[in-house]
């Protein structure tokens, strides 16, 4: 296409920058054919005018679109160059935080100076057995390709890392070997493995140093050979190394360090077993001090010695060895130490006794005079005479330090030697995977020989890499068969001639070293002579005559010639190393020995051992002449050699390339310099890469993909059936330049730019219907707000209409109104007016008419007055006359009475003068005496009467006035009583006078005392409101205090429940990690016995060549030891027939844990026996001495055994009370598992109150009891007949008769009063303990009174606080009460346990006891004396003769029960045609009747052959779903039987009564129980593996590559590395396959009857494996990364909670895994903009780590143009906002991770004797009971 139509208005492009390299800048106008100047506008926001080259007018790069940058591979790019590539790797590694990226088969890696979390084995696990295209780059996707492919295609390997100094090229081939030691794990229990990843370690302490670009920098290559077997584990490792820089060792320069043991040493120099070195600080020391940089911040050399000694432990390096390797390396540090002085300019001397040198002397065992000797001269040797020649001083020095080199060299060899020894396996190499970690290209201000031999090296691996693309570009044209032309690409065959060539640079080099007089300034003229224009890559310095320029692949450099001859020789004095060889320290010695075999050079090569896959020569003698010869190779042969043979390797294996950038020179994190990061794309071959990549067709499309992406572009006619038609047809439309594009068989091949092309048609496709959607959207908007605006028009019309309406309507009214206002107000004035006139006129009549009434009113008036004056004067004037007449007769009246009254009086004076009258008188008076008498007593009475009533009442003083008159009256009838009846009235006139004034004062003081009265009660009454008032205050402050300490109190419980709750959680968590790890570790022993088994079975069958296999993992757990304990019995007795078949065979040797464990338990045994001993002597001697007293007191013994079965009874009563009251213990224990649970109102508190109050109704009990037993004794002692359970009544009457008869009355009696006896003094202890329990609860009485006191007066005094201080104070004593009550609690609660378990061990062995005497004594007693006398066992339970729910075998069909029960059973046909779980019915049927007939060995034999067969089965079809399913259903179906039936009261609460007489009664299967429990956590996780295995492959590709929503989700360029499509093709897996799954294990699950509870785990464990792995995988996929993947994703989540809720799981957990998944997806789908979107996200995401959320947002892709990426801004303040979030800094899930399983009881309702047995289990041997 033309450039017009590609550099168009805003397009942008790249141009040249001399700070940035590349700048980016956008087109203003139109480029046009002939226009010399682009207008740009750059992003700072400056234009440009840029001129173009006027002879090439090559147009500047254009940039990628927006969606291809940061893509993982640099071949996806659709504009391929050099700012595309350095802007892409920017952006991955700046913005996104990636520090790897695919470039074609290269993986570029950017060293963050920064501690990632992406090397742990949780990510290694996720790329382990993965594509390389399928996930994102990474060193272990490159080292999981090699191993794959040395797998599948049986070729070796190689894995070259190469870059700067300070890229990573260590940590990048250590982290490459640390996956395959971790994924292939060692053949052997050496642990291979280990001991090649603790080679690093040794390597760097002596082959690594500081520089001033890298603080660990590798200052030799070394290419490690990794030996694997035909199982493709480690079984060894071989290294080969290449250029140690010896010249470190004696020169550092500055701010650089020489080799890191040295500094290890000095730093070490105190320990003990260091000071014979005579060592000290690094700064003593010429060797180590030259830098100036001893330390290395952040590194501890000390520590750093720790590790390299215990590297060396591993390797099998002695102590001695060790010592010998420090003593050598203390001897340099020493020797660079030693000092000359000069005797004149040609000789020098060494001053005696330095001490340097002696101690290097005394360190390397050697004579100091002869070294000090050979170090001041050298030996010349001629034809005919040898001369002994002094050197100068600078001779002298230069001889030291080569000594100090070479002595380094070789210790570094042997060294090699050995570890390669160590690494070296015996067993046979089947394949092997090389990493090369060499150093790459390099340039200095200074570059001297080891830079040419490191170009040099880069020169070759830079040509096998260029061939190697060339070739695998080559390949992939011929595969999909389309003609390609040959490539152009940059060979450097030419640069490697002008260096290895005859006459090549190297060439010269040795013959100048061969010449007597050779020098640096004769070799460099020999190169100009030989090179200087007639090779082109070979250049002079204008200034210089010392030095020459190579054009090496990546750049010119300049070398200078100085010191090149000196290097490549090597020198050593033969003298020196003379005195070293007859040291008499042996290991020195030895390093020299290879000078003799001349196997390896001794510099650039350290052992030149071959490849393993490769039989080793063995080494041969050859002559003296020849090994001198051999030894006088230049450094320069050497190297060329070894570098030859390692290209041989490399071109014999498949490479794998790892490129090391470094992106800036100070090691800041995170920081790229384009400038260096060109440099090194230039150095090491990846713009190579791209360049070829370029020349041919680098952009590649499936054409489904194609279609996929580019179905916009095309029309409905054009889409056809077949796709590759399709895409054909619509490729010849879009593109016309047919050169542009190839068709292959299954791809289509797009020169450079096109994919952009048709990304650009296919935007503006896009855009054009973005913009027509647009357009109708907003008409639609438009005319939506139109039709709104009218509506709202047309409404305020209406509404302003309606107003107007109403306005005039109101007018209307108001008029209306008014003029009905005016008809009313007049008429009102009228009617007003009217009514005043006509009142006015009423008004005058009414005066008018009243007047005259009232003057007739008053005239009768006067009249009637005048009338009833007349009637009271006529009236007055009669009365006065009335009386006057009265008055006159009354006195005339009193005048004749006075008269008559004289003339009796003088009659009476004559007669009392006369005796005999006097007599008369005297009996008269003494009569009326008498009478008198009583009157005065009846008058005192009347008086006290009269004083009562005048005190009381006033109404009496009128009646008793009268009285007295009457009686006065009386009394004047003689003078006596006249006189004194009239005193006595003058008296009571007083008297009454008295009492009168004395009841007016009476009256007034009442008066008074009302009043007070009256006053006191208005006080009292104010009072009494006031009071009211201050007690309303304190109700309503009592109110709200109790308001207030409600709130707090609901407050305080609130937090407790959360405190609860958490502790709860906790406690939850650490259960199910300690079920983990159980489990975990059952799992591991599980492992362990099958490879026991294995290894039995081939010791058996002595095969030692395993099958060729492939195994990944291999887990590393321990054991667990009950499961250890069991399965070692099992073991054992599997093991007899093989021991019994080949006794030669040593025996398995015991278990020491099975072996204390069976001495504990027969210690326990014979303790028990002899316990159990001593009680049967005690009864058989009771029951001798009962057998002498049955002559005298038969009955007795009737008595006593009646009282043993009380007692048995109330024992057996009390044993099931004692268990009911701990079942109900451990449930309200289990309710809540805090210490809350021991409060007022808890569970367990309230049963403890229970308990506490069942002991009074329990005393009653015994009551009713005692009067039972004697309302029983009574009867007896009236009927006197023995005790019998016969009802006959004929038999009791001979029973009687014979007692008759024998006299046994009188015993009988006897028997019967001691039983009372018995009976009474029960009694009286039970009143004892009564009177006890009341006495302790009258003290708990007493304290509770002595506790409500104290609670009073902490009351009152509480009341007397201020409010604030009131609540404080009755809190804190609320919170110690209830404290103090829970510490009681516990205690009781302890006690009580305590109790509970004493008593059922007491009453397990008092039962067992008396069961042996009641079978002693009945088997003492001969049938005579059964006869004779009958005893009648009381509520002794009889067994029913006819037992069901059992089946009975013989113990010789054991194994054929279990061969057709269990090994040949199918459990497909189980599962359809019989019920579920028979098996276990089966087996446990078989084990009741082995427990009935109480043989413990045949229940022993029976539960271990079934366990050991289904272990058996499992092993053998342990892949099978079903298998496994069938027997965990069955498995824990017998545990449940075993539980069920044990009589165990927890697991009979759900029986019937029948299931009930069908538990075990013999044996305790408790163990055997814990056996099979930990069998199903086996089967259970081998049920996991099995189901992960089937579900893995279907996983990524269900859940995130396939789309289920069809045409939400694009197909971007993929690049060289193609990913899995994503389209649905035949045998790919969709959603709909997962679901198909997990319905066929659902079904499959429900048809074994597993229980449901175990399935809801199963679903769980599914689910959580399917949310783990498809997250870890959009972890680790940038692709997968994008907002309509979210959509993907959630919507494949929704269809798994449909199938939840289909199959009614939604209970299970199994959504709850699924969260992680769900928050990612909607991380992918929200918005990424603003500071409330990074809120809503870090409150939305918490089931993600930090790590995780920061993971999807760095690799956040947009698909389409019309997305936005994450800016990083936003993504820091994510990070800042969850920077206090403490969750685990693991970035991916553990896939692995099983849940721990629990087996919740499931009682079965099926009863045991319905079920039957088919016939075609084939177990007619056996029979129902």
């Amino acid at each position: 296409m033309a450039a017009s139509e590609l550099y168009t208005k805003f397009a942008r492009v790249w141009i040249p920058d001399p700070e940035e390299v590349w700048k980016s800048a956008e087109l203003l106008k139109d480029y046009k054919p002939g226009d010399k100047v682009l207008l740009l506008h750059l992003e700072d926001g400056k234009d440009l005018e840029y001129r173009l080259d006027p002879k090439t007018e090559e147009l500047p790069h254009l940039r990628n679109p927006d969606i291809l940058v940061g893509e993982n591979d640099l071949t996806a790019l659709s504009y391929l160059h050099e700012p595309a590539v350095l802007h892409n790797l920017r952006v991955r590694f700046i913005d996104s935080k990636l520090i790897y990226t695919y470039c074609g088969i290269v993986l570029v890696a950017i060293n963050p100076y920064e501690q990632l979390p992406i090397y742990g084995e949780d990510i290694i696990n996720a790329y382990s057995g993965q594509n390389m295209g399928d996930m994102d780059p990474h060193i272990f996707a490159v080292a999981e390709e090699a191993y794959k492919q040395m797998a599948r295609d049986e070729r070796n390997q190689s894995i070259i890392v190469s870059g700067e100094s300070g890229a990573g090229k260590t940590v990048s081939a250590k982290y490459a070997m640390r996956y395959f030691a971790t994924v292939s794990g060692s053949a052997s229990e050496a642990n291979v493995e280990e001991k090649v990843l603790a080679s690093n370690p040794i390597m760097e302490s002596i082959g690594n140093a500081k520089t001033t670009r890298n603080d660990n920098s590798s200052r030799f290559g070394k290419y490690i050979e990794i030996g694997f077997d035909k199982r493709y584990r480690i079984i060894g490792a071989n290294m080969r190394t290449y250029l140690l820089e010896k010249s470190r060792v004696v020169f550092q320069a500055e701010e650089e360090r020489n080799y890191h043991i040295f500094y290890q040493l000095c730093a070490s120099a105190k320990l003990p077993e260091f000071k014979m070195l005579r060592l000290g600080d690094a700064d003593n020391f010429h060797y180590t001090k030259q830098g100036g940089s001893p330390v290395i911040e952040g590194v501890d050399d000390a520590t750093e010695m720790a590790q390299t000694r215990q590297a060396c432990t591993l390797l099998g390096i002695s102590e001695s060895y060790q010592m010998g390797i420090f003593r050598i390396l203390a001897g340099i540090l020493h020797l660079g130490n030693v000092g000359f002085t000069s005797r004149d300019s040609d000789s020098c001397t060494i001053p005696p006794k330095h001490e340097p040198l002696s101690i290097f002397c005394d360190l390397m065992a050697v004579d100091f005079e002869e070294m000090c000797h050979w170090l001041c001269h050298r030996k010349l040797a001629t034809a005919t005479e040898t001369y002994i020649k002094p050197i100068s001083k600078l001779q002298a020095t230069n001889a030291r330090d080569a000594l100090a080199k070479h002595i380094y060299a070789k210790l570094f060899n042997w060294i090699v030697d050995h570890v390669n020894q160590v690494l070296h396996s015996a067993v046979k190499q089947h394949s092997f995977i090389g990493v090369l970690d060499i150093y790459g290209f390099e340039t200095f201000e200074i570059n001297s020989f080891e830079q040419f031999c490191i170009n040099y090296a880069n020169e070759k691996l830079q040509q096998q890499f260029n061939m190697h693309v060339f070739k695998l570009e080559q390949e992939e044209y011929m595969k999909e068969q389309i003609p390609w032309t040959l490539i152009d690409f940059y060979d450097n065959q030419p640069c490697i001639n002008l260096i290895e060539s005859k006459l090549g640079i190297l060439d010269l080099l040795d013959e100048e070293c061969r010449m007597p007089k050779g020098t640096d300034d004769t070799w460099a003229q020999k190169l100009y002579n030989t090179h200087l224009n007639k090779c082109a890559l070979f250049e002079k310095p204008r200034l210089s005559n010392k030095a020459f320029i190579i054009q090496h692949f990546a750049d010119k450099v300049e070398y200078q010639c100085e010191g090149f001859l000196e290097k490549n020789k090597d020198t050593v004095f033969e003298e020196q190393i003379k005195v070293l060889k007859s040291s008499k320290f042996k290991m020195l010695p030895e390093l020299f020995q290879d000078d003799e075999k001349a196997i390896s050079p001794s510099s650039a090569t350290s052992s030149g051992r071959t490849p393993l896959s490769r039989t080793p020569a063995k080494p041969t003698k050859g002559r003296p002449g020849q090994a001198a010869k051999e030894h006088k190779k230049t450094v320069g042969h050497q190297f060329r050699n070894s570098l030859h043979l390692l290209m041989e390797t490399l071109n014999a294996t498949t490479p794998h390339y790892v490129r090391c950038i470094k992106p800036n020179d100070f090691k800041f994190p995170f920081t790229f310099d384009e400038k260096r990061a060109v440099q090194q794309l230039r150095a090491c071959g990846v713009l190579e890469t791209i360049r070829i990549s370029a020349a041919g067709f680098p952009s590649r499309w499936t054409y489904q993909e194609f279609f996929s992406r580019y179905r916009v572009l095309m029309k409905q006619k054009d889409v056809l059936s077949e796709r590759k038609q399709t895409c054909k047809n619509v490729l010849e439309k879009l593109i016309v330049d047919k050169d542009k594009y190839q068709f292959g068989k299954t791809k289509i091949f797009f020169r450079a730019g096109q994919v952009a092309y048709l990304e650009k048609l296919r935007a503006d496709k896009l855009r054009a219907a973005c913009i027509r959607i647009q357009k109708t959207i907003r008409g639609w908007l438009l005319r939506k707000k139109y039709l709104r605006m009218r509506k709202a028009a047309i409404t305020v019309q209406r509404y302003a209409r309606g107003h107007q309406a109403r306005c005039y309507a109101k007018f209307l009214r108001r008029t209306k109104a008014a003029t009905i206002i005016q008809k009313y107000w007049r008429m009102y004035v009228i009617r007003r007016r009217y009514k005043i006139r006509r009142t006015a006129t009423i008004v005058l009549q009414s005066y008018l008419r009243g007047y005259l009434a009232r003057n007739r009113y008053r005239k009768i008036l006067r009249e009637h007055k005048a009338v009833i004056i007349q009637k009271w004067v006529r009236g007055w004037l009669a009365r006065t006359y009335y009386k006057r007449s009265m008055h006159a007769i009354i006195y005339l009246q009193c005048c004749f009475r006075r008269m008559m009254a004289k003339r009796e009086l003088k009659k009476l004076k004559i007669e009392a003068r006369s005796v005999e009258r006097y007599k008369k008188l005297h009996i008269g008076m003494e009569n009326k005496i008498m009478q008198l008498q009583r009157k005065v007593d009846e008058q005192n009475k009347d008086y006290k009467c009269l004083m009562e009533k005048l005190t009381n009442l006033e109404g009496v003083y009128n009646s008793e006035t009268e009285k007295l008159r009457s009686d006065l009256e009386r009394l004047h009838l003689s003078e006596e009583e006249a006189k004194i009846a009239t005193g006595r009235v003058l008296s009571l006139q007083e008297e009454i006078a008295k009492l009168r004034k004395d009841l007016e004062q009476t009256q007034c003081e009442k008066k008074s005392i009302e009043e007070c009265a009256d006053r006191y009660k208005q006080e009292t009454e104010q009072l009494v409101s006031n009071l009211k008032e201050e007690n309303t205050l304190l109700k309503q402050e009592k109110e709200a205090l109790n308001h207030l300490i409600v709130e707090q109190a609901k407050e305080m419980t609130e937090t407790m429940e959360k405190k609860l709750i958490e502790e709860t959680k906790q406690l939850e968590l650490d259960l199910n990690d300690e079920r983990l790890r159980y489990q975990n570790l059952l799992n591991e022993f599980s492992r362990l016995e099958e490879r026991y088994d294995d290894l039995k079975e081939e010791m058996t069958l002595m095969v030692n060549v395993p099958k060729p296999g492939h195994r990944r993992t291999d887990s590393t757990h321990s054991s667990n030891e009950s499961e250890c304990t069991f399965s070692s019995e099992i073991a054992e007795t599997e093991d007899i027939p093989s021991r019994t078949e080949e006794p030669s065979e040593k025996k398995v040797p015991l278990d020491m844990s099975l072996f204390l464990k069976l001495q504990k338990r027969v210690t326990e045994l014979e303790q028990e026996k002899q316990v159990m001993q001593d009680e049967l002597d005690h009864k058989e001697e009771q029951v001798l001495r009962s057998k002498a007293k049955e002559e005298e007191r038969p009955q007795i013994r009737g008595a006593e055994l009646e009282y043993e079965s009380l007692k048995r009874q109330e024992l057996e009563s009390e044993n099931k009370k004692l268990k009911n009251e701990l079942n109900e213990l451990r449930k309200a224990l289990s309710e809540k598992s805090a210490p809350e649970v021991t409060a007022p109102g808890a569970p367990a508190y309230r049963v403890l109150m229970e308990q506490l109050t069942s002991v009074s109704e329990e005393l009653d009990v015994r009551k009713e009891e005692v009067l039972i037993l004697r309302s029983q004794l009574m009867s007896q002692k009236e009927a006197i007949q023995p005790k019998n359970t016969m009802t006959d009544s004929t038999i009791l009457l001979e029973d009687v008769q014979k007692m008759k008869d024998k006299g046994e009355i009188a015993q009988a009696y006897i028997g019967l009063k001691e039983t009372n006896r018995l009976l009474e003094s029960q009694l009286q202890s039970q009143k004892r303990s009564h009177e006890n329990e009341a006495e302790a609860l009258r003290g708990e009485i007493q304290s509770l009174k002595e506790e409500n006191n104290r609670q009073q007066q902490l009351l009152a005094q509480n009341l007397q606080l201020p409010p604030e201080a009131r609540i404080e104070a009755s809190l804190q004593h609320e919170i110690t009460r209830l404290t103090n009550e829970n510490l009681d609690l516990m205690e009781q609660l302890e006690k009580q346990d305590k109790t509970v378990r004493k008593l059922k061990k007491q009453l397990k062995v008092f039962a067992k006891k008396i069961g042996e005497l009641e079978v002693g004594q009945m088997e003492n007693i001969s049938p005579g004396q059964i006869i004779d006398e009958p005893i009648r066992p009381v509520n002794i339970p009889r067994k029913e003769k006819d037992f069901q729910g059992m089946l009975e075998y013989k113990k010789e069909d054991e194994q054929k029960l279990v061969k057709n029960l269990i090994l040949e059973l199918k459990p497909r046909g189980v599962a359809v045609n019989l019920i579920p779980g028979l098996p276990a019915y089966i087996l446990f049927m078989c084990v009741r009747h082995a427990d009935y007939l109480n043989d413990d060995q045949k229940v022993r034999s029976l539960l271990t052959s079934t366990i050991n067969s289904i272990k058996k089965v499992l092993k053998k079809r342990g892949d099978d779903f079903e298998t496994v399913s069938f027997w965990l259903s069955n498995t824990c179906r017998f545990l449940h039987c075993l539980k069920q039936y044990s009589g165990e009261e927890g697991f009979m609460k759900h029986n019937t009564s029948r299931q009930n007489e069908h538990c075990l009664t013999n044996f305790d299967l408790a163990e055997y129980r814990q056996v099979l429990s930990d069998l199903a956590i086996q089967i259970y996780q081998q049920l996991v593996r099995v189901l992960e295995n089937i579900l893995q492959p279907m996983i990524v590709s269900g859940m995130l590559e396939h789309e289920t929503i069809q045409g939400v989700s694009g197909v971007k360029p993929t690049g060289l590395r193609k990913r899995t499509s994503s389209i649905a093709d035949e045998g790919t897996y969709t959603l709909d396959s997962i679901l198909r799954q997990l319905n066929s294990f659902h079904s499959v699950m429900c048809q074994h009857g597993m229980d449901p509870e175990l399935i809801k785990q199963v679903v769980k464990q599914m689910f959580y494996i399917v949310g783990a792995v498809t997250l870890n995988n959009l972890l680790l996929r940038k692709d997968m990364c994008s907002w309509s993947k979210g959509m993907q994703i959630r919507y494949n989540v929704s269809q798994l909670e449909e199938w939840l809720r289909d199959k009614n799981l939604m209970n299970s957990g199994a959504k709850e895994t699924l969260e992680p998944l769900i928050q990612a997806a909607q991380l992918l789908q929200v918005k990424k903009k603003t500071d409330d979107d990074a809120e809503a996200i870090c409150s939305m995401c918490n089931a993600l780590t930090t790590a995780q959320i920061v993971k999807v947002l760095n690799l956040y892709t947009p698909v389409n143009e019309f997305e936005e990426r994450v800016s990083v801004s936003f993504i820091r303040t994510i990070q800042m906002r969850l920077r206090d979030r403490k969750d685990s800094p693991q970035l991916l899930m553990d896939a692995k991770h099983i849940f721990p399983v629990t087996f919740p009881f499931n009682p079965s309702s099926l009863a045991l004797e319905t079920i039957q047995i088919p016939a075609s289990l084939g177990l007619g041997f056996i029979s129902r009971v």
